[in-house]
């Protein structure tokens, strides 16, 4: 029988009748089971509130607030949203995985807003490279939405995103000369990329800026510039798919919307010197590999 849990901070929760203790967790599973002894088992539902494991809850939530705006300030300064970040930061602190793909979209439509108006003022958006790739990739970003996948597969994904997003924080920066896009591969690219993107809840720039570097399409700068309003409309449209299956948001997410708001117009109109930048990216990529390692392990 399920029973209704007194909404407080830490420690336990009783449930309606204060019949019951109950031990609950704030970020990563919901209660679903208690004592069909307690008096008010019968007439009430579960609440999904959670909780942080393994840390006393009010430091725990703080230090997942900061990080979270730090993850938008690194990412906003090279053009991306920050949300294979955010599934990083949400997979060591135990979130629930219901709740990690909407949260994820939500705060990655903010950062890479900033992003992109940081971008187009200092004239380095080109029209030209976005469409080809946003004209497939936002309807197949909202049908990924919409699909619901098992935990096991979703964890499986998003490891394989954190992995790929770590790999590219790896690679060195170098300069090319641009060749000319090539349509029917960028309409192909552009829809694959918009899917994965909608299935995991990512925007798609982890993936649209080492291919556009790759293929010698744009410069490291103008990718980071078109990455920024391709995850915008992506996150968009993947987050439009994801609330057609009625999820729920978790209580915290508002908080880290700050925090990715101010973290994210930091990123975005300050970046790093490129001689910081280098071990910020070293950095930022070792913690997406133990996440990804964390992931697959659990």
């Amino acid at each position: 029988m399920v029973a209704r849990v007194a909404q407080r901070t830490a420690g336990f929760g009783r449930c309606k009748c204060s019949a019951t203790a109950i031990q609950y967790e704030l970020f990563a599973q919901p209660i679903v089971k208690v004592s069909s002894a307690c008096a008010c088992a019968r007439t009430t539902k579960k609440n999904p509130r959670t909780k942080l494991i393994h840390m006393p809850t009010d430091f725990a939530l703080v230090t997942f607030i900061v990080l979270i705006g730090i993850i938008a300030a690194l990412y906003a300064s090279v053009g991306h949203g920050g949300a294979s970040g955010y599934l990083a930061i949400m997979a060591l602190f135990g979130v629930s995985a219901a709740f990690m793909r909407p949260s994820a979209l939500v705060l990655n439509i903010m950062v890479s807003a900033l992003a992109t108006f940081a971008f187009v003022k200092a004239g380095h958006f080109r029209w030209r490279l976005l469409w080809p790739f946003g004209v497939t990739s936002i309807p197949f970003a909202y049908w990924g939405g919409t699909l619901v996948i098992q935990e096991s597969a979703f964890k499986i994904l998003v490891a394989a995103t954190l992995l790929l997003a770590a790999i590219r924080l790896f690679m060195p920066q170098k300069t090319i000369s641009p060749k000319p896009l090539v349509l029917v591969d960028a309409l192909a690219c552009g829809a694959a990329i918009g899917f994965l993107s909608g299935l995991v809840g990512v925007g798609g720039g982890i993936f649209l800026t080492p291919l556009l570097v790759l293929c010698a399409w744009a410069t490291p700068r103008e990718a980071a510039a078109v990455s920024a309003p391709f995850i915008f409309v992506n996150s968009i449209a993947a987050l439009g798919g994801v609330i057609s299956q009625s999820v729920e948001y978790p209580a915290w997410l508002w908080w880290a919307g700050v925090a990715a708001i101010v973290g994210g117009w930091l990123g975005a109109t300050y970046s790093a010197r490129a001689s910081s930048q280098a071990v910020l990216r070293i950095l930022l990529g070792c913690v997406l590999l133990i996440a990804a390692v964390k992931f697959v392990a659990v």
